[in-house]
């Protein structure tokens, strides 16, 4: 295969495809997604059996258990994509959505149209039903994409994709409207983010090295977050009952996930009384702790923390912590070693917590809620295609509105300019 002419073809496809999509009503849209959900469940044996090649290679291949859980389609995951098609018809569809009108002293009348992007690019390893989650949200949206998965969910992401075409052969839109790469060769990644003529934006969902990658190579413009270092601040006006809670929720709901904490800081004022409470529940749940000297004088048992330690995402039930002087130095450390991504303050004093809203430069800032829910499906937008840590375009969980530009549009009757 010639990966350069079969994805400038892709490309070529996609691109007459993007203003089909992007003209289509949103009863076709919705049709093309609920007969893709009705495919899906109708290929349950077909899609299993698939998905069994990529387990066995993956075994073969010495996956570890975490991964070739990413990996499986379970009954319970391929009811998931079937019931995040039938949301996302249900959401209101931003296409077309006319904003800000107003009458200049001219006379004409302006306002904002929403637009879709035209044709998106999506790069992401492991998770076959992210084929579903990102063909959806891209089609609602009125986009065409090209998905390009991970080798090792090569068998399942095809078996997938032809239940979107029947979907979309069922609503009458053009095949090209979702493309998935047929092929495992690297140098399909290569040309995708490097086809700006045929590509207007690149999602990269996947591991900080593909992210990286994405980013140092790509001619096209690439929505995107690296790492995702939350933290929680526990201020000296907290109620220590919420402040245990949500910091124990943020560590141990998930540890792989981007939205999980991994920096805890706490007011010195309260850690004496914080930190025990908190290492009786996290020793139980089997979370190591690191920490900094002060931690440590409270903590025997922490190991010391490095510097190393306030900038990683460990993705694990390991936990740094650090006792603050002052908000102040919270938000700083916040600002210095985070990420971007989410960070929440803990606390009952209201004029502190509007001074964190404000100050923490982050994509998500939360006042007494577990960094957890930042999430596309909390925040109301259905699926969504990732988390974004840019601050242009999107930025934040992104659904089907940062999957849409806006242009100018004026209303005249006859008039010029003078």
């Amino acid at each position: 295969m010639n990966i350069k002419q079969y994805m400038q073809e892709m490309g070529q496809k996609a691109r007459l495809a993007s203003r089909a999509i992007a003209k289509a009503d949103t009863g076709l849209k919705n049709k093309a997604l609920l007969a893709t959900a009705d495919a899906l469940d109708a290929a349950r044996p077909i899609l299993a059996a698939e998905n069994e090649k990529d387990l066995a290679n993956g075994r073969n291949n010495g996956l570890d258990s975490a991964l070739l859980d990413r990996l499986a389609l379970t009954p319970k995951v391929i009811d998931t994509m079937i019931e995040g098609l039938r949301q996302v018809a249900a959401l209101p569809d931003p296409i077309g959505e006319i904003t800000d009108m107003n009458f200049r002293p001219s006379g004409i009348q302006l306002g904002k149209m929403r637009v879709p992007l035209g044709v998106i690019g999506i790069i992401y390893e492991s998770r076959p039903n992210v084929t579903v989650e990102a063909a959806s949200l891209c089609l609602k949206s009125g986009n065409a994409v090209i998905l390009r998965g991970g080798s090792e969910a090569i068998h399942s992401n095809q078996a997938i994709a032809r239940c979107i075409a029947q979907g979309l052969a069922a609503a009458d839109l053009p095949a090209a409207t979702v493309q998935v790469v047929e092929t495992t060769d690297r140098a399909a990644v290569g040309e995708l983010i490097t086809m700006p003529e045929f590509v207007d934006v690149i999602v990269p969902r996947g591991g900080k090295g593909l992210i990286e990658r994405v980013s140092k190579d790509a001619s096209v413009p690439v929505i995107k977050h690296l790492d995702g270092i939350c933290h929680v601040y526990i201020d000296d006006q907290a109620d220590l009952d919420k402040a245990v809670k949500i910091a124990v929720n943020a560590k141990t709901h998930r540890y792989g996930t981007c939205n999980t904490m991994e920096t805890l800081l706490v007011a010195e004022s309260v850690a004496a009384k914080v930190l025990p409470l908190l290492a009786e529940e996290y020793t139980a749940k089997g979370v190591e702790l690191r920490g900094c000297e002060k931690t440590r004088a409270i903590l025997a048992d922490a190991i010391p923390a490095t510097e190393e330690d306030w900038s990683t995402e460990y993705l694990a039930p390991i936990l740094a912590i650090k006792v603050v002087s002052s908000a102040d130095e919270a938000i700083d450390h916040i600002n210095d070693f985070g990420s971007h991504h989410t960070d929440a303050i803990v606390t009952e004093n209201y004029t502190l917590a509007r001074r964190f809203l404000a100050e923490v430069d982050s994509s998500s800032v939360m006042i007494n809620a577990s960094t957890r829910f930042a999430d596309g499906f909390e925040y109301g937008l259905g699926a969504e295609i990732g988390i974004s840590t840019d601050k242009i375009h999107a930025r934040g969980p992104v659904g089907l509105e940062g999957l849409t530009s806006r242009k100018y549009v004026v209303f005249g009757d006859g008039h010029i300019r003078d």
